[in-house]
């Protein structure tokens, strides 16, 4: 009886043994199992975000040149990195951004239709005659103006012009009358709310932008129609500018009597009165004011190699990004602009129109 007692109690021991030494062992699989597993899973994820992130070794970019080019180039410098952050948040690792400053209007659209640049900052004006090569993808917003009458005199007697709190998607065009005798004389009958005649505008000299600046040409040119039943190739005395500022430093030289622009770029070019002993805002009126023009754009090549859809949505809202960031606000003021907003094309018919009309006229 004893001796079976006995073997009952080595049974038991051996069989709680091998229970013990099975659940080690099972432990141990499972443990190298899901140390495996989440070596798997890390790898993957590395293999997945390296994937994910694209490599793009050049982002152009052009702009036109409605300041001084170098003046453009030096306050866009910063945007080159800005833009790489941007892009990198957006799964794109980009290897140098280009910046360049077109000779006019036009080459900036002829290079996104060719597709030798990806992103171009042009007016609605050049957009729309190029908008077969070119997409636009966002509209700036800026400040407003204290000053949006359409009589010329009121924005005489409230200078300087000052910005307002209001976000606007929209400016004017200003006709601006410089120092010179006839300049003078043209203010004058302006400010007395005398009317003026066709022969006023076409004995005075006058400065344009390219055929498709809307504040430089396309507006001013409806005004001319409107007012006068006359159009910019009407105009016996006129100079096509390669800039703003090189507009204003003529006017202030008295080399012409009215100059074209976007309201006010008085507040951009203070310093061509530097020589004068008057200040900007005391010598130049305005003459006339044209109808709200659609805002600048964002436009992206069609035609670029490298762009696709997923690419235009990332450069669209790395923009929107940079322009919330106080440096970003910084590099885009040189055009005015404070901010942008997504756009489609059917925001610039209006500009369509104005092209098409501009085109009959002349």
């Amino acid at each position: 009886m004893l001796k079976k007692l006995w073997c009952l109690l080595v049974l038991a021991l051996i069989a709680f043994l091998v229970a013990c030494g099975s659940g080690e062992e099972e432990d141990t699989t499972n443990e190298a199992e899901a140390s495996e597993t989440e070596n798997n899973t890390e790898s993957e994820s590395g293999e997945a975000e390296e994937e994910s992130t694209k490599s793009i070794d050049t982002l152009s970019i052009g702009f036109v040149p409605s300041r001084d080019p170098e003046e453009i180039v030096t306050a866009t410098e910063p945007l080159k990195d800005l833009l790489k952050e941007e892009m990198a948040t957006l799964g794109y690792d980009i290897g140098e951004v280009k910046i360049d400053v077109g000779t006019n209007y036009e080459a900036v659209g002829e290079a996104l239709s060719a597709g030798t640049t990806d992103i171009g900052f042009i007016p609605g004006g050049t957009y729309v005659l190029y908008d077969d090569g070119a997409e636009v993808i966002l509209t700036a917003t800026r400040a407003g103006l204290n000053n949006d009458s359409d009589d010329p005199s009121d924005w005489n007697e409230n200078k300087p012009t000052e910005p307002s709190d209001e976000q606007v998607t929209y400016y004017r065009a200003l006709m601006i009358a410089g120092p010179s005798e006839k300049g003078q004389e043209l203010a004058d009958k302006v400010n007395k709310g005398e009317e003026l005649t066709a022969e006023d505008i076409k004995s005075a000299n006058w400065a344009v932008m390219s055929s498709s600046s809307p504040a430089g040409y396309i507006y001013p040119s409806l005004w001319l129609k409107d007012n006068f039943d006359l159009t910019i190739a009407d105009l016996p005395n006129k100079v096509q500018v390669d800039s703003y500022g090189s507009a204003f430093a003529r006017l202030a030289e008295e080399q012409i009597d009215v100059m074209v622009t976007y309201a006010d770029a008085r507040r951009d070019n203070e310093k061509a009165w530097e020589s004068r002993e008057g200040t900007i805002w005391d010598e130049t009126n305005v003459i006339g004011v044209t109808p709200g023009i659609y805002n600048d754009t964002i436009s992206v090549s069609k035609n670029s190699e490298k762009m696709d859809d997923d690419l235009k949505a990332a450069i669209q809202q790395a923009f929107m990004n940079i322009a919330e960031t106080e440096e970003g606000k910084e590099v885009i003021s040189i055009y005015n602009h404070e901010g942008y907003q997504k756009a489609k094309d059917s925001d610039y018919d209006k500009e369509r129109e104005a092209q098409e009309m501009v085109q009959s006229l002349d």
